[in-house]
């Protein structure tokens, strides 16, 4: 990968119509296979001074291959009339230096709520899933605990307390609650779809981050559950439980 950095000043007369440019520009670039990311800053101490960053494949394929291709000529003409307003356009390669500060998101499983949260979420799914003449057989036969435990198991998948490998087998012990059950995907899509609905009942937090993460995580973990419930399934494995992050980080506090 190489950034290409450039950096503009551009009148506060004429700054509303350089955004716009670019945003006009930017569909060819998330069109192009060359380009993996771009950014445009503008300055809080001078907001004439603009940074643009196009992260690339390499420098040959945006040389060559953006410039060369059917993309950047609908991106040239959007950008066109700034071109005399550039300070600088050069290739920058990434040096090692490179990390994380020490602020960071909430977890899955803080903004979810804790441990009280998701226990509200699987007693109420349970409840549901007991009348559910699709689900009711394959879960007849679950102790008194189980819900508690899937909420331990789903507290940990979401960064909480490492409870669930500490007290109940981790990994193995939740494939292994799986094999030879042989779910089917009907069964598997209204798991889903009635704990997404639990989701709701329970008071889980319903902003679009935490609900994309949520219901990613349950797609994928119940598809990996129809595949262990299969007659032909291998045994559990020493696979560590997985840990599941926001899609996209979350921009505003939770509603009370």
């Amino acid at each position: 990968m190489i950034v290409e950095y450039l950096r503009y000043t551009i009148p506060g007369d004429r700054a509303a119509a350089f955004e716009a440019a670019y945003a006009e520009a930017a569909v060819s670039l998330a069109k192009a296979p060359q380009c993996l990311g771009y950014d445009l800053s503008r300055c809080a101490e001078d907001p004439t001074r603009y940074i643009l960053a196009i992260r690339w494949t390499s420098a040959k394929d945006h040389l060559e291959g953006f410039r060369g291709g059917p993309h950047f000529p609908a991106f040239f003409a959007a950008i066109r009339d700034y071109v005399g307003d550039l300070d600088e356009m050069r290739h920058y390669e990434p040096t090692a230096v490179a990390g994380q500060g020490g602020a960071r998101p909430p977890t899955l499983y803080e903004w979810a709520g804790g441990g009280p949260a998701l226990v509200r979420l699987t007693e109420v799914f349970y409840g549901h899933v007991l009348q559910d003449p699709l689900l009711e057989p394959v879960f007849r036969t679950m102790d008194a605990h189980h819900a508690e435990h899937v909420a331990t198991w789903l507290g940990e998948v979401l960064g909480g307390p490492p409870d669930y490998t500490d007290h109940h087998g981790g990994h193995p012990h939740m494939i292994g609650r799986h094999l030879g059950r042989g779910i089917t995907e009907e069964q598997r899509r209204r798991w889903v779809s009635l704990l997404l609905d639990a989701a709701d009942e329970a008071g889980l937090p319903a902003d679009p981050e935490f609900r994309a993460s949520f219901a990613g995580y349950l797609e994928w973990g119940s598809r990996l559950a129809v595949l262990f419930s299969a007659p032909d399934a291998g045994p559990a494995t020493d696979e560590p439980v997985p840990h599941w992050d926001w899609v996209r980080p979350p921009w505003q506090a939770p509603s009370s």
